[in-house]
């Protein structure tokens, strides 16, 4: 019998920092990218899947310390999106935090290569979709968009 394809969730999280947002360049490699959304060799914003139990929040802390080792103190949701490639397709709860301890380091090497703080008005072209989704909600204070 063939498995249905299912809808997955996944927290987004757009650190802010004196004006600036942290987004991380994911290996251009799309095995060691490990991006089911294809985002191999784009800048995107830390993030991942939320578990079965968890609260986006909950799922935000962790995904925020185990990719950046940054401990966030609270967060925000501020945007959804409904994110869709051929062979995939998420759900996208963006959270924002800007109160956090400590600085980005580069906690799995094999997926993300680099941080960088950007200034929200000189984003990267190469930005992962969902990531500019959440970076241009927020810039336009709009909670959802619907797909064009």
């Amino acid at each position: 019998m063939k498995e249905k394809n299912i809808t997955g969730a996944g927290a987004g999280i757009m650190v802010l920092k004196d004006g600036k947002v942290l987004l991380g360049l994911r290996n251009s490699d799309p095995v060691k990218a490990g991006s089911e959304m294809h985002g191999e060799g784009t800048w995107t914003m830390p993030g991942g899947k939320i578990h079965f139990g968890e609260s986006f929040e909950q799922a935000a802390t962790r995904e925020l310390q185990e990719e950046t080792g940054i401990v966030g103190k609270s967060f925000k949701v501020f945007s959804l999106s409904n994110d869709m490639v051929p062979d995939k397709h998420y759900i996208t709860i963006g959270l924002l935090c800007e109160n956090f301890i400590g600085e980005p380091k580069i906690m799995e090497p094999e997926e993300i290569v680099e941080w960088l703080w950007f200034d929200l008005d000189k984003l990267p072209e190469n930005m992962f979709f969902p990531s500019r989704k959440m970076a241009e909600n927020y810039i336009n204070n709009i909670f959802y968009k619907a797909n064009e």
